[in-house]
């Protein structure tokens, strides 16, 4: 990780934008998203991490699954992968002090970065997106893959509608076009509620997920600006520290702790731990195959989430959202492949409104930010190993 660091502080030089023109600032403004290492990083944990864990969180259902919390709790569950990363940053800020203090006896490297305030905040937003879980897990056992993901891609606009609200993040023509079309493709699925119902969900179990679905929408649309807020009050506050890699990455782990908690108490009070070895002996895949599932799932979806926090913090709350919203094509092709899910024309024309409200916005924050950077140098970022 150290490393990484290095190679992203080497490829952060200052731009010169005098006498170019508009259309190569929008393409130096679009290299300049992805010109960062760990953003490039962050952004393969989630194509990762939305590609293949909703598909196993689906076909923990389709075998023979049906325990809501136990699925809730998976979508977190893999928050002690992140301790090999921060044992290793760990590692890195305590030689750095060593070499600093000549090997003297100074004052030993913070074995955390976070402060109080931001743990409060954290736990915050972990007990939220333990609710968005289960409301998600609800939804992905009664609806197909294909619905789910064009259903999720609606959080992009409530992201942007929240982040408008806390962190006073700019609409423009763009950014309203993307929202209306993603609103209106939603309504297109909820006129045609039911034409795809999985066998064996009844018509009321099926509304009940896509209304648990919109819901989970709606809730990470507010996740997201809250933890860009968390960011940048930490940043703004007094003696805090400057918001580095390994603190975001401080900030998941805490957020999954919170949340897995959560689930784990749903887990109790629904007597969950009891009857997984019951539902382990008759799953559609054998035993082994159960538990490699749901312990693939919990990796999968930890990739996202660190991928998803990593966008915020090299980019924006509404930069993670375009993301997830662009990678819809990639789960709706696996769902067929896999599940051999219907797609029809109501689908289809829904994905089209879906990517063109992506390109909308996307080109819109291009232009936005080669206008901001046609005249100033790139900020450096905060780094830490």
């Amino acid at each position: 990780m150290a490393d990484f660091m290095e190679v992203e502080e080497a490829t952060q030089q200052p731009g010169k934008n005098g006498g170019i023109t508009i259309r190569q600032q929008h393409r130096s403004a679009a290299a300049r998203l992805f010109r960062n290492p760990l953003l490039v990083v962050n952004f393969i944990l989630m194509v990762v991490g939305s590609a293949c864990g909703p598909l196993l969180l689906r076909a923990y259902f389709v075998r023979g699954g049906a325990r809501k919390w136990l699925s809730s709790l998976l979508q977190t569950a893999g928050w002690p992968l992140l301790l090999v990363p921060l044992c290793f940053s760990y590692r890195a800020r305590r030689r750095r002090e060593e070499d600093v203090n000549g090997g003297g006896g100074g004052a030993a490297a913070s074995l955390f970065l976070m402060t109080p305030r931001l743990l409060v905040a954290s736990a915050v937003i972990g007990l939220m997106t333990g609710l968005d879980d289960l409301l998600y897990a609800f939804g992905l056992a009664y609806l197909p893959v294909s619905t789910s993901s064009i259903l999720i891609s609606t959080q992009l606009a409530f992201t942007a509608a929240f982040a408008l609200l806390l962190v006073r993040q700019r609409f423009t023509a763009f950014s309203v076009n993307a929202v209306v079309l993603l609103t209106v493709g939603a309504a297109m699925l909820g006129m045609n509620a039911g034409g795809d119902r999985p066998a064996g969900v009844s018509r009321e179990q099926y509304r009940a997920g896509f209304a648990m679905t919109l819901g989970a929408a709606a809730l990470y649309g507010l996740v997201l600006p809250v933890m860009e807020l968390s960011q940048a009050r930490h940043a703004a506050r007094a003696g805090a520290g400057a918001v580095t890699y390994t603190l975001v990455m401080e900030m998941q782990l805490a957020i999954s702790f919170v949340a897995t908690s959560f689930s784990a108490v749903g887990m109790l009070v629904n007597n969950d731990f009891h009857a997984i070895p019951g539902e382990a002996r008759e799953f559609g895949l054998g035993k082994v195959g159960y538990y490699v599932l749901l312990a693939g799932s919990a990796a999968m979806y930890q990739c996202f989430f660190l991928g998803t926090i990593g966008a915020i913090f090299y980019g924006s709350a509404l930069l993670a959202g375009v993301i997830m919203t662009v990678l819809i094509p990639v789960t709706e092709v696996l769902a067929v492949v896999f599940f051999h899910e219907p797609f029809n024309g109501t689908k289809g024309v829904a994905l089209a409104l879906s990517l063109w409200g992506f390109v909308s916005y996307f080109y819109g924050e291009v232009r936005a930010t080669a206008k901001h950077h046609s005249g100033e140098a790139p900020k450096p970022e905060h780094l830490d190993p």
